[in-house]
């Protein structure tokens, strides 16, 4: 199984809402490297770090796991939305997403810092400087480690 690590803006979509939620599709990913890791590389059952950015303190908040084959967004299709692409068709859907699954909520979040101030995560793809892909994929020994700080 792979591991994946997913970024969410909480005041969006955060780790509460997909524990009151159960499972939800991870969609508006409008990246092509991330959709085709969605795509081409995710399985059911893979394990992802529910990650909470683009506020006060990101970290990851919890651990969640994909649950669906990719599937066309349906967001793209959507008029009123502002992820509609009308250069996609149902015959040929250009954005594609998986349903992700809640698996538990960290006590404490592993804070952006905390993962940076660790040696044994600074070639983490998270910590490169520059990187801003919302979906990217974690070693099993990144996995480990992070672990161990909760």
């Amino acid at each position: 199984m792979a591991k994946w690590l997913m970024k969410s803006e909480p005041d969006v979509y955060s780790i509460d809402d997909l524990q009151r939620d159960g499972r939800d599709m991870w969609d508006s990913i409008r990246n092509y490297q991330a959709r085709n890791m969605m795509r081409d590389d995710m399985r059911i059952g893979d394990e992802i770090f529910f990650y909470h950015s683009s506020c006060k303190e990101p970290a990851i908040a919890g651990i969640a796991k994909v649950a669906s084959e990719p599937y066309p967004d349906p967001t793209q299709f959507d008029t009123e939305s502002r992820y509609f692409d009308p250069k996609s068709s149902k015959d040929e859907p250009r954005w594609i997403l998986v349903d992700v699954e809640f698996v538990r909520k960290f006590d404490k979040p592993i804070t952006l810092a905390e993962i940076k101030a660790h040696p044994g995560l600074d070639d983490m793809i998270l910590t490169r400087r520059g990187n801003r892909l919302s979906i990217m994929p974690v070693s099993q020994e990144h996995w480990d480690l992070i672990l161990t700080l909760e």
